[in-house]
């Protein structure tokens, strides 16, 4: 979804906006069903309105967001695509021209907003990118783990195609490496939370805690085009309250146009107070049995979530003293990250300050950084807790533990995030058996459990909570950022309750603002 403005002369050969715009749209995406996908984005003009491809509506990722004034161009967020289906669209050129964009505010460092900022890079952008210090740190660890990713992914899969004795239909070039990454983090500008800062002619943006995941904001945009004032708000990925670490969110009082996400707009999460009793139960079980417990985890923020409740169940006496390790060189740099952030921490946290403990360490933690080290857990006798990446088992050192594991009844595999269709931990937990890890078929003996209160997300009705808090009824609200079922239910819920006027937008649907 982007927001654009309306065209009185449009020049495709150069750029695909004229100086001229006088007025603000606001474009959002027609859903790929809907259209013919293109390897290139194409601009139609259609009376005062422009066409484009680009954004998060009708799915959960690629987040990104144009608003052009006439005067200044930027774009909140610029997220890479993670379904399957939609991959493609992170190959595809941008639809405007790079000299002309000014800047990009971030709303936080998650892959799917910020992970397409180094090829803006690659493309020529030469402007700035405003975010939160946290949001800095952490952005510039998720580019360049993608980037290197990126690299090594095209360079296998170029020596397996030339062993094959076939060729890519796509090229092998990887869509930026780490050196775009590094160019685009040296250009990160950090702005503060709750303060108001000009940052373009008539153009006023306010960052607000989103308490998603360290560093979040949602974006407030006050404007003031040729004595036209508007406000537009961009939710971000909004958190839940009452949850370990951080702040709650943040509310926000007002707003003409509101552009919120829509992931778990049908349903709710399991109450916050079950989680610890739940992994409590879990741990002392597997321990009693003499195995492991292994964790896949993402790396930002549910790494962090564990250790805060690992901690806590320590310090109560709910669980035993075992060796836990957090096996992911990216969990623990961005676990670093929160040790320099403690003005973020919620008041519970900052008391465990106080009394000197750190919420992401304990003893008996040891953070691998090493392959050697990786290697080494496998080889320890008793239980062990094993936290490790990739979230949903697609790659990464999770698979060696789970090989190591996997088939012993005393072990215990612990789902606490998402698992997305297709990928080895979704099967897992559909009871698939056997299972294949690195080509070897392995029979399932291992306790499977799943802890689903851990999101980072809010649910249904924090939704509807930080929506409510807008004083007065909105021009028009636009959900993104979710699947076409969620999103659809959570529109119908304001429509009828709020009486709102509520879209959920296509792909590439544009919208004045007025």
């Amino acid at each position: 979804m982007i927001l654009v403005s309306d065209a009185n002369d449009i020049n495709t050969s150069n750029s695909f906006f004229s100086s001229s715009f006088r007025r603000i749209t606001l474009a959002c995406q027609r859903q790929a069903s809907t259209i013919s996908e293109t390897t290139h984005c194409e601009v139609v003009n259609h009376g005062n309105h422009t066409y484009l491809l680009l954004g998060a509506a009708g799915n959960v990722t690629g987040s990104c967001y144009l608003l052009d004034t006439g005067t200044t161009r930027l774009l909140v967020d610029c997220g890479y695509y993670q379904e399957r289906e939609f991959k493609h669209r992170n190959y595809d050129p941008f639809p405007f021209d790079m000299g002309s964009l000014d800047l990009v505010l971030l709303t936080h460092a998650h892959l799917d907003h910020c992970g397409l900022l180094p090829k803006l890079s690659r493309a020529g952008f030469k402007g700035k990118v405003l975010s939160t210090s946290a949001s800095k740190d952490i952005a510039e660890i998720v580019m360049m783990d993608s980037a290197r990713i990126q690299q090594e992914d095209t360079a296998y899969k170029k020596r397996r195609h030339k062993k094959e004795g076939r060729v890519s239909s796509v090229p092998y070039d990887a869509i930026y490496d780490t050196a775009d990454a590094a160019d685009i983090a040296s250009r990160f500008k950090v702005i503060a939370n709750d303060k108001a800062q000009e940052i373009a002619p008539g153009v006023t943006a306010t960052y607000y805690i989103a308490g998603h995941i360290l560093g979040s904001s949602s974006i407030k945009l006050d404007l003031d085009i040729d004595g036209l004032k508007r406000t537009v708000l961009f939710s971000g990925d909004i958190g839940r309250w009452d949850v370990p670490i951080l702040q709650d969110p943040t509310f926000v009082d007002n707003a003409d146009y509101v552009i919120c996400e829509s992931t778990y707009g049908d349903r709710e999460h399991e109450p916050v107070a079950d989680i610890d009793t739940k992994l409590a139960s879990i741990i002392n079980d597997t321990d009693r049995a003499g195995g492991n417990i292994i964790i896949p985890s993402f790396a930002i923020e549910r790494t962090q979530d564990l250790l805060y409740r690992l901690s806590g169940l320590l310090a109560e006496g709910r669980i035993p003293p075992l060796m836990t390790f957090v096996d992911s060189p990216m969990a623990i740099s961005v676990t670093d990250v929160f040790m320099r952030h403690p003005e973020l921490f919620d008041q519970e946290t900052n008391d465990r300050l106080k009394e000197g403990t750190h919420p992401c360490t304990f003893a008996g933690l040891n953070m691998t950084r090493t392959a050697a080290q990786s290697k080494a857990i496998n080889h320890i006798k008793g239980t062990c807790i094993i936290i490790a990446g990739s979230g949903m088992c697609t790659g990464g050192r999770i698979k060696h533990h789970l090989k190591a594991n996997i088939s012993r009844p005393e072990s215990t595999i612990l789902f606490v995030g998402y698992q997305a269709h297709g990928t080895l931990g979704r099967l897992i937990l559909e009871g698939l058996n056997p299972v294949r890890i690195h080509g070897q078929k392995l029979d399932v003996a291992a306790r499977i459990e799943r802890i689903n209160g851990f999101s980072g997300h809010a649910d249904r009705s924090e939704l509807i909570q930080w929506l409510s808090a807008i004083k007065t009824q909105p021009k028009r609200v636009f959900l993104t950022h979710g699947e076409p079922k969620a999103a659809q239910s959570l529109a119908d819920h304001l429509r009828d309750t709020k009486k709102w006027d509520v879209d959920v937008p296509a792909y590439e649907q544009v919208v004045t603002i007025d």
